[in-house]
């Protein structure tokens, strides 16, 4: 062998051992596994990274970097948001601005209202959490259910005003708090959710692990008696609601948009109804000439307020 093949030989050995000695496991992915499906926007993620072993950790979806932070524990978690569809979430250790590790976690967001998102590859598994032990979480975090997640909300009754120290009181004495406190961070909060009732949806024994019964309506009317009795008298019902597909439509814990909507009012509708969107309405040519707008415009029976689909029709 040449004295060059040579050469060449042993940069290449001096290259893999360098990258092997750079790449040696420093982080651990806990939870979730990678290829998992997930309905919901926020995810959390657990990893186990060794003290020392790195002086800085960056977060990137999809090449965009969401989160930085400087690890001071052996196991650190995180939550980002998820786009709908296969997120890439780069997990990279870093010290003293040199990559020591990077671990690559691929999770799909799927959307019952998207039909390109309904279904995730054949290679991806929905992950239920709380299904198996994690020894590794109790040692950090509260896995077992106590008095406190159950407690009775009355939504004839229920005031934000009234409850906001009962809100403060029972994020800090919930046991799903410390990990799921991210789901109520918006601006619209479920009961429930706002005083940590978790348990008035969420079954503890159930085989998957605090699932919920399904349908949604089993569970919602629960609480929306009046809503059960007047929308079930009706000849007509919204196909949501008439199949128990509630949380089709509304985010069970918490959104960004009134009545808990998981887009804007007139975004939501047109999800499944694109035709409406077009302004080619039913009535198109009874005061519009040949289309009716469906947003755009003043409601007429709302002051201040915007056109939308449900000025016209009762969802």
């Amino acid at each position: 062998m040449s004295v060059k093949k040579v050469f060449f030989s042993f940069l290449l050995s001096l290259s893999f051992f360098i990258s092997a000695e750079g790449r040696q496991n420093i982080i651990n992915l806990n939870y979730p596994p990678d290829k998992t499906i997930m309905d919901l926007d926020l995810l959390s993620v657990s990893t186990s990274i060794p003290p020392g072993s790195a002086d800085l950790v960056s977060i990137s979806v999809n090449d965009e970097e969401k989160l930085r932070f400087i690890p001071s524990r052996e196991f650190e978690c995180f939550s980002v948001f998820l786009a709908l569809g296969i997120n890439r979430i780069d997990i990279t250790a870093l010290k003293k601005d040199n990559r020591m590790d990077r671990v690559t976690l691929h999770v799909f967001r799927r959307s019952a209202l998207v039909s390109e998102y309904r279904d995730a590859p054949s290679d991806y598994r929905k992950d239920y959490f709380h299904a198996k032990d994690r020894p590794q979480c109790a040692a950090c975090h509260i896995l077992e259910w106590s008095d406190i997640d159950k407690k009775s909300v009355n939504i004839a009754t229920f005031s934000e005003e009234v409850l906001e120290e009962d809100k403060k009181a029972a994020a800090i004495s919930s046991t799903c708090y410390s990990c799921h406190k991210g789901i109520t961070s918006y601006p619209y909060v479920h009961g429930p959710a706002s005083v940590w009732s978790c348990l008035t949806c969420h079954v503890p024994d159930a085989e998957l692990g605090y699932s919920v019964k399904k349908p949604d309506t089993e569970v919602c009317f629960n609480c929306h008696l009046e809503q059960k009795q007047d929308w079930t008298a009706r000849k007509y019902i919204h196909g949501p609601v008439n199949t128990g597909n509630c949380a089709i439509c509304h985010n069970p814990h918490a959104s960004q948009n009134p009545f808990n909507l998981v887009k804007p009012s007139w975004d939501l509708c047109v999800s499944c109804h694109a035709d409406k969107g077009t302004g080619r309405h039913i009535i198109a040519g009874y005061v519009y000439s040949d289309s009716h707008p469906t947003r755009g415009k003043p409601d007429p029976l709302k002051k201040g307020k915007e056109l939308t689909c449900a000025s016209c029709h009762d969802p």
